[in-house]
C-alpha cells in the first residue's frame, strides 16, 4: 500500500512538473526569434520574453576604460502578454548619428519613443540610450525592432566610425529677422546679436504653489545663423499623452531630437521635456515647431 502511494505521489509530481513545462510563453517567441535573429530568455515568473543585442561593433571608452558590451552597452527588447495585446518595452544603444534616424524607424514601425539620456560621463564616442516601447502582436512588434536594429546596422555600414556633427554648416555672423518669425509664432520674442528666442509658458504646480514660464514651464525656440541657414535649439514641454505627437512632428519636418527627460518630479500637471536641435531656413524651422506646437492641448 505505501509503495503505491508513493508511486502515486511520484505520478501526480511528474504530471504537474510536464503541465508547467508545457505551459511555457502564451504567446509565439519562436517567431520574435525568427524574426529578429536573436535568441531570447524567457523569464516563466514574470511572463517576459527578452532579446538582448550587445553593441561590439564600435569600442567605446569610459573613463579611459575599455568598456566591455556586458557592462551596459547591450541593446534589449522585453515582450510580454497584455489585456488583448503583447507589450514591448526596449532600451537601445546608440551613438549620436544614428538617435534621429532610429527614431524615425521606431515611428515607421508603429512603436513609441518614451525616454532619451546618456548613462555615462567622459565616454568616447559619446552613447546614447532610447527606450522604445509598443503594443500589437508578436510579429507587428518584432519587425518594429528588427526594423530599428537595422537601421543601426545600415548606418555602421555606410560609417563606421560615429559623427562628431550634423550636416550643415552654421554661419559664424546671425543675422536672423525677427518679424517674419514673430508674425509665424503670433507672438513678439527677443532678439540679440542678430539671434532669436520665443518661450511659451504653460501652468503646473507645485507644493501648492502655481508655477509657469519664468520658473521653467515652457516650449522655447532660440534661432541663430541667417534666415536661409539657420539653426534652432530649444526645449518642448510635454504632457505625457503629448509626448508621441511632438516627437513624430518634430522628425517629420527634419528637427533632431537630443534629449527626453523630466526636470521636476512633484509638479502638477507632471510634465516631460524634449531638447531639440535643427538646421534649415529659419521659417521652415519654425512652421515645423509650431505645428509640433499644435499636437498640443491648448
Amino acid at each position: 500500500m505505501q509503495r503505491l502511494k508513493t508511486l502515486g505521489i511520484a505520478t501526480a509530481m511528474s504530471l504537474f512538473t510536464s503541465t508547467a513545462i508545457v505551459a511555457g510563453p502564451s504567446f509565439d517567441t519562436a517567431s520574435i526569434e525568427k524574426i529578429t535573429g536573436l535568441k531570447g530568455q524567457y523569464t516563466e515568473t514574470e511572463q517576459v520574453f527578452k532579446i538582448s543585442r550587445p553593441r561590439t561593433d564600435v569600442q567605446v571608452n569610459v573613463d579611459n576604460w575599455k568598456m566591455p558590451p556586458f557592462m551596459g552597452l547591450t541593446s534589449w527588447a522585453a515582450f510580454t502578454p497584455g489585456q488583448n495585446h503583447l507589450m514591448m518595452m526596449g532600451d537601445t544603444v546608440l551613438f549620436e548619428d544614428e538617435v534621429n534616424p532610429v527614431m524615425s524607424a521606431a515611428f515607421e514601425s508603429g512603436l513609441e519613443v518614451t525616454a532619451l539620456h546618456n548613462h555615462f560621463f567622459f565616454d568616447n564616442p559619446k552613447v546614447y540610450f532610447m527606450h522604445i516601447g509598443g503594443m500589437g502582436n508578436e510579429i507587428t512588434l518584432a519587425n518594429g525592432v528588427k526594423h530599428v536594429y537595422e537601421t543601426i546596422d545600415a548606418i555602421r555600414k555606410a560609417k563606421p566610425e560615429p559623427q562628431k556633427s550634423f550636416d550643415g554648416e552654421i554661419p559664424s555672423i546671425s543675422t536672423i529677422s525677427a518679424p517674419p518669425l514673430e508674425e509665424l509664432f503670433g507672438k513678439k520674442g527677443e532678439s540679440k546679436d542678430g539671434m532669436f528666442k520665443i518661450s511659451f509658458g504653460r501652468a503646473s504646480s507645485m507644493h501648492g504653489k502655481p508655477i509657469a514660464n519664468a520658473m521653467g514651464v515652457n516650449t522655447w525656440a532660440a534661432f541663430a545663423g541667417t534666415d536661409d541657414k539657420a539653426v534652432v535649439d530649444g526645449d518642448f514641454a510635454m504632457l505625457p499623452n503629448e509626448l508621441q505627437g511632438v516627437l513624430k512632428t518634430m522628425r517629420g519636418g527634419g528637427i533632431n531630437v537630443v534629449a527626453i527627460h523630466q526636470h521636476m518630479t512633484d509638479e502638477e500637471p507632471h510634465y516631460l521635456f524634449m531638447h531639440y536641435w535643427g538646421k534649415g531656413r529659419a521659417a521652415d524651422l519654425a512652421k515645423t515647431i509650431q505645428k509640433a506646437m499644435k499636437t498640443q492641448s491648448p
